[in-house]
């Protein structure tokens, strides 16, 4: 049995496309027998947001993505495993997060799944502010106290 490849993370200003990654992580693989991906946008909130700005320390932010998705790796027995996070101004719609996770069995693919996207809800090394379509000033972003009961489940 192949061993599966390193966790695959980007942190970056470019959008993404979730079939070139799809394709990219499943490529002359034999063994995956479920694949489970999950594309977070940019929400306008009741018309309220134009946009967010995401903020990120490069190099850190890669490297705690990089440790959870080992995490992911140690508990669940996956074949591949695919994280793109953007940074910068984020307009409503655009895509901002995609987790892909390829597995033999689809239990494991969804588990794993939710456990890096609650990770990189409330954990992530992130900062988003919000620009409003009014121009008011707009808000730093914290976590709902829902993502965080969401993650505990994972302690």
């Amino acid at each position: 049995m192949a061993q599966p490849p390193a966790p695959s993370v980007h942190v970056q200003a470019e959008d993404f496309d979730p079939g070139r990654e799809q394709a990219l992580l499943t490529r002359g693989r034999r063994d995956i027998g479920a694949l489970v991906s999950f594309v977070g946008l940019c929400r306008d909130e009741d018309g309220a947001l134009e946009s967010l700005e995401l903020e990120h320390y490069p190099g850190m932010a890669e490297a705690e993505i990089a440790r959870v998705a080992d995490q992911a790796f140690e508990r669940w027995p996956l074949q591949g495993l695919t994280i793109i996070h953007r940074f910068g101004r984020i307009r409503v719609g655009e895509r901002i997060v995609l987790v892909i996770v390829a597995a033999r069995r689809r239990a494991d693919a969804f588990a794993a799944a939710e456990f890096l996207m609650d990770y990189l809800k409330t954990r992530a090394p992130f900062w988003k502010k919000e620009r409003r379509v009014d121009g008011a000033a707009g808000d730093w972003v914290e976590a709902k106290s829902e993502d965080d009961a969401a993650t505990e489940r994972w302690r």
